[in-house]
């Protein structure tokens, strides 16, 4: 059975650099203020949406504040009894937040839907911000001789991997550097205007010191007050919005594929089930095969660009290395031959990815999908990918659990 079109109509993407408590801001304002925004950017009036849909991770912990579905409540007066509701996946849970409204629309139910990502997590301090984020694990079973459970796990990950197949690092610092580089063309990136030099991306203990094992400060991703929203439509709804705005219906991008898959929450589990000369995370690469195979694509040669989840460098090595683009083991030739570049076959977190532009966690696969529709779309700006024609996400929770991934393109015919 064919699914219903996917429209995306556009979204918005709230300054990542931006704090929002030391801006006298609550979650709250940052949710109104980015829904609105976002209505404004792509003309559309909130009695059009139907139907709400949140992701966020841990706003309870970090603001006080859950329940942020009845926020859309206050963003105009016609969403005042729009249903709602908000979806939790570690840092996917903006991935599932559209994956839900995505259900909501090829059922029937609706035909337009408000995707909105939200985290606010600079207003506690680094150790209460790791405790906060300790529950994307098994809290009470892993990592627990450690407050900093995140790099002490892609710690073991690195580990992993050098045993494995003997990993040159500096393969990682290139992936940092280059992502740092892309974030400088992106007017919302949290470290637009970082400053960095050679020692940055080395072993250099003053310029970039260890943080857990192996894992040093230029290896990681961001802590990040943010928020992203995509608005979806039907075909039916797609329409009428382009008739309305004089553009062609088929210039407005669709999904065109998805995949979502789970792992035992347990690293260990995972582990168990990895793939000794093959896939040291299986299900990744069933992902990938799976999101392609939706879009009616036979391989990566068809994507022109991806956001991966780079929480940290070795995460996005790691999900190159089971991407199909080289046999396991081999991610490093996508680097070396420089695949990855903004100029290559198979350009990686233009936009910045977490490293650069930013990880506010429940936001993140939001901004991915956001960022996709604006390669598709044309409008990307000083980081745009020449001639993309399909872009796909890779956005993972916790110690690769929760997986998700979307591919936006043009519709087919």
């Amino acid at each position: 059975m064919n699914a219903q079109k996917i429209y995306i109509l556009g979204g918005y993407q709230s300054d990542f650099a931006q704090n929002i408590i030391r801006a006298n801001q609550a979650v709250s304002d940052l949710f109104v203020d980015t829904v609105r925004s976002g209505l404004a950017a792509c003309k559309l009036n909130a009695a059009e949406i139907e139907v709400g849909h949140v992701g966020n991770f841990v706003s309870s912990l970090f603001s006080g504040q859950a329940h942020l579905g009845g926020f859309f409540g206050h963003v105009d007066p016609a969403m005042h009894y729009m249903p709602a509701s908000a979806h939790e996946a570690a840092c996917a849970s903006g991935s599932m937040a559209i994956l839900a409204a995505m259900a909501d629309l090829e059922a029937g139910r609706y035909e337009t839907a408000c995707v909105l990502g939200i985290e606010i997590m600079r207003n506690v301090s680094g150790d209460q911000a790791a405790a906060n984020l300790r529950p994307a694990a098994w809290a009470s079973q892993e990592w627990t001789e450690t407050d900093f459970v995140w790099p002490c796990a892609f710690n073991n990950m690195l580990s992993l991997y050098e045993e494995r197949y003997s990993l040159n690092k500096d393969y990682l610092y290139a992936i940092s550097k280059q992502n740092f580089a892309s974030a400088r063309l992106n007017p919302n990136a949290q470290t637009r205007q970082w400053q960095f030099n050679e020692d940055s991306f080395s072993n250099n203990e003053s310029a970039n010191p260890i943080v857990s094992g192996d894992i040093r400060k230029q290896d990681c991703g961001q802590i990040t007050d943010g928020a992203a929203v995509v608005f979806l439509a039907t075909e039916r709804k797609a329409a009428q919005y382009a008739a309305r705005h004089n553009i062609a219906l088929s210039a407005i991008p669709t999904i065109n594929g998805w995949g979502h898959v789970n792992a035992p929450i347990s690293f260990k589990e995972k582990l168990r089930l990895s793939e000794p000369e093959g896939f040291l995370f299986p299900h990744i690469n069933a992902l990938f095969q799976q999101t392609l195979k939706r879009a009616r694509m036979n391989s990566l040669s068809s994507i022109d660009g991806l956001e991966v989840h780079d929480c940290f460098n070795i995460t996005e090595y790691m999900i190159l290395d089971h991407s199909g683009l080289y046999p396991p083991g081999d991610a490093w030739k996508a680097i070396e031959n420089g695949d990855i570049s903004r100029s290559g076959k198979l350009p990686v977190n233009i936009s910045g990815g977490l490293m650069g532009l930013g990880h506010p966690v429940g936001a993140t696969g939001v901004r991915m999908l956001l960022d996709s529709y604006k390669q598709i779309s044309g409008s990307a700006g000083d980081y745009q990918i020449d001639n993309a024609q399909n872009v796909m996400t890779f956005n993972l929770g916790g110690s690769a659990t929760t997986c998700a991934s979307f591919i936006v393109g043009k519709a087919h015919t």
